[in-house]
């Protein structure tokens, strides 16, 4: 890679960032997405709805939150017709080149920020060399900003090859909340697809570390568990209560006691629990927003009905009712490991790859598995790339970074694999 596009994508992953956003938020992103790929050139750019299944989309905010985050980028300098694109939060593109008689290539990126105040540290880079967040409260911690760049300069980088075929470059909104994935896979787009590629930075891999097939995806679903009981006074007539937060807690104990599996690997949290509105009020509402994991689908779906069970049985024990709703899920997969040696000998040929791994596990879960399991039930295959990238914080922490010499390797290595599968 030359040193005048080298610079650019740096220059590109300083500005997205700089304004993170995110799940179904990411306005200004999208626009900026739209001014590369018009400055590329390609066959066909769908926006908004054309991009999406509408009824698919999972975890939406509200609209009130929609409208705040798309005028505060149109202040910032969203372009309006993206903006109008993408109102009620339909963002994100993907992106067509058209380049003959060839298989279907597609390359999958995701765009969106975490809900994490950006370190202000000296030693942290963004910081020190002025590209921190400008959205207090939210930064890219999981390295998304560099995938969208990588998506980008991969499609550039074919642009001007010698590949045969049809390529696809899908920019997908709200992975951090496991919402967006599912919504594109069911939009058609990738029906006629023949390769996908999925890629990732960091995963705890150092810079110049290839991993060419990830496996081990968790299956998740995530939910909102609500206990409703009555009020009363808690030091006059606490019997005439029905306290939900006493629900709650007991549900919480017994969500952690669910039997593991013997197939395979559980995971259970509790990670938000609320309830309550003073000290001398019995709680009448709590609520848990929790998730449940397994090392495959089915173990997954073992977890949802025993959760689902030990709600409901606490709040019998404690007189109360109870809901619980799947806010987002997303399935298991498996790497193509014919897909992902296409890959490992693409890496090979790469100036700055120093590591090559045929598989590792994630050991997490990812949304790119809707898309995954999509091609692969239309004939297709599919495989999950980690680039791997010094960061100083881990993902999902206020001093993550990318080493940005991982964005040339990144695109590189895609790109030659891509033009590989259209030869």
């Amino acid at each position: 890679m030359d040193e005048d596009t080298l610079s650019h994508l740096t220059s590109l992953r300083r500005a997205l960032h700089r304004y993170p956003e995110p799940a179904w938020r990411e306005f200004y992103t999208t626009s900026r997405i739209v001014d590369e790929l018009e400055r590329i050139g390609v066959d066909e750019l769908h926006l908004g709805r054309e991009a999406l299944d509408a009824d698919a989309r999972m975890a939406v905010p509200d609209e009130s939150e929609l409208t705040t985050w798309r005028e505060a980028a149109r202040d910032a300098g969203a372009r309006d017709d993206v903006l109008d694109a993408t109102e009620g939060g339909f963002t994100g593109a993907l992106a067509v080149l058209e380049r003959g008689e060839g298989p279907t290539v597609a390359l999958r990126v995701d765009i969106d920020a975490l809900p994490i105040t950006e370190s202000e540290s000296a030693a942290h880079v963004p910081a020190d060399e002025g590209f921190r967040s400008s959205n207090e409260g939210f930064m890219h911690a999981c390295g998304h900003d560099a995938h969208a760049t990588i998506g980008l300069g991969v499609l550039e980088a074919i642009a001007d090859s010698d590949f045969r075929g049809t390529f696809k470059v899908v920019f997908q909104p709200a992975e951090e909340v496991i919402g967006g994935g599912k919504a594109v896979a069911e939009s058609g787009h990738l029906d006629d697809v023949d390769h996908l590629l999925a890629i990732h930075i960091g995963l705890d891999h150092p810079t110049g570390e290839i991993v060419a097939g990830v496996g081990g995806f968790l299956a998740v679903r995530q939910f909102e568990a609500t206990f409703t009981g009555e009020s009363a006074h808690a030091g006059g007539h606490p019997a005439q209560g029905r306290d939900a937060v006493q629900a709650l807690a007991t549900a919480v104990q017994n969500l952690h006691a669910i039997r593991r599996h013997g197939d395979g690997a559980t995971r259970v949290n509790a990670g938000v629990v609320s309830g309550g509105t003073a000290t001398n009020i019995v709680p009448e509402r709590a609520t848990i927003e929790g998730e449940v994991r397994g090392e495959t689908t089915e173990l997954k779906e073992y977890m949802s009905e025993r959760a689902d069970t030990v709600v409901k049985s606490a709040a019998t024990m404690h007189d109360c009712e109870a809901t619980v709703e799947t806010t987002a899920e997303a399935p298991s997969a498996e790497s193509d490991a014919s897909l992902a040696d296409v890959v490992y000998d693409a890496a090979g040929t790469v100036s700055g790859v120093t590591s090559r791994l045929r598989t590792a596990d994630l050991g997490g879960s990812e949304d790119a598995t809707y898309l995954m399991d999509r091609v692969q039930k239309h004939g297709g295959r599919a495989t999950f790339v980690g680039v791997g990238t010094d960061h100083p914080g881990g993902h999902h922490t206020p001093t993550f970074d990318v080493d940005e010499r991982s964005l040339a390797i990144g695109v590189d290595v895609v790109s030659e694999a891509v033009t590989e599968l259209g030869r």
